[in-house]
């Protein structure tokens, strides 16, 4: 079953052509809050919005955008042509992601999840994409719910607790390392349940080496591929979203165990909120809470009248 929806982010220059373009007695005008220009055809539906989205809907649209969008804006087609950019992207594969990793409180989430090439179309029409590209959490979190029921068994996640990536990082001192043992990890346990994957792909964050040193006999044999950009996969897009959604119900259980409200992130919030957190349950909270090694720890902890040395060992 194809899909009757489209988004494209335009420049300044795609959105003037399509102001102009929509801007013609053909289109029905239709009001749509914060769009720069709404209008309706036959079975399609075109909302131009201020932020510079187009979003294209209806029977007919994907006539509208081969014919029209793509011949007189875009100057390229890109609609029903991603097989032929990306063949790779069909044929099964793993797609490894992680998420928390930039973020002071909670754990960091790594998923991994298998595709093929039934999957990856009906991952296409649920608009699967990258975890970041979604700046809603509960849509991260209901898209994750479909994706886990999707793809079934054929998803992993492991998750490393504060108290783990703390004692883990006071032993390896590299996050890099660490996140290469995380992905070695998801790989090893998706392929417990799909052992004839023969391939997997991550975005690149470090030597390929890495996880090939940490991945163990089944993992060996496995195909490892690192790309920059490697979210534009289908595998590693919905392995980014079903890792934000661990990452966001870890979050939620810290706030339940230890009664706040966990912000996400590393900004002035989050330190703010730390130092309440240190004032009223002393300096070790963080070692269950946060990512000691981050610079947020040191600014906290000399707020509230302590230092380093008053944190225990993680160990």
């Amino acid at each position: 079953m194809k899909t009757n929806s489209f988004t494209f982010k335009l420049n300044q220059q795609q959105q003037d052509e399509t102001f102009s373009l929509l801007n013609n007695s053909k289109y029905e005008p239709k009001d749509v809050p914060h769009t720069r220009i709404a209008v309706a055809l036959p079975d399609c539906r075109i909302n131009l919005y201020n932020s510079g989205k187009l979003l294209v809907q209806g029977k007919a649209a994907q006539e509208w955008i081969t014919f029209t969008l793509e011949t007189e804006i875009l100057k390229e087609a890109q609609l029903g042509y991603e097989e032929l950019q990306d063949p790779e992207a069909y044929k099964p594969h793993m797609g490894i992601d992680e998420s928390g990793k930039g973020d002071f409180f909670g754990p960091l989430v790594i998923a991994s999840a298998f595709v093929n090439e039934e999957l990856v179309e009906k991952l296409r029409d649920m608009g699967v994409r990258d975890s970041k590209k979604i700046s809603s959490d509960n849509v991260a979190l209901n898209m994750a719910r479909d994706i886990k029921k999707l793809l079934g068994n054929r998803c992993a996640m492991v998750t490393i607790g504060p108290r783990s990536y703390n004692r883990m990082y006071a032993k390896i001192r590299n996050v890099n390392k660490m996140l290469a043992w995380g992905h070695a990890r998801a790989i090893e346990n998706l392929l417990e349940k799909v052992p004839d994957c023969p391939r997997a792909l991550s975005d690149k964050f470090g030597p390929t080496h890495q996880i090939e040193r940490a991945l163990l006999d089944k993992g060996k044999k496995i195909q490892l591929d690192q790309r920059t950009k490697a979210e534009s996969d289908p595998a590693v897009a919905a392995a980014s979203i079903l890792a934000r959604a661990g990452f966001l119900y870890a979050l939620k259980e810290i706030g339940k165990t230890h009664n706040f409200e966990v912000p996400k992130g590393a900004s002035e919030k989050v330190r703010k909120e730390a130092e309440k957190l240190v004032a009223y349950k002393g300096p070790g909270i963080l070692l269950d809470t946060a990512k000691c090694h981050f610079q947020t720890t040191d600014k906290v902890l000399a707020e509230v009248g302590y230092s380093r040395k008053d944190l225990p060992s993680p160990t």
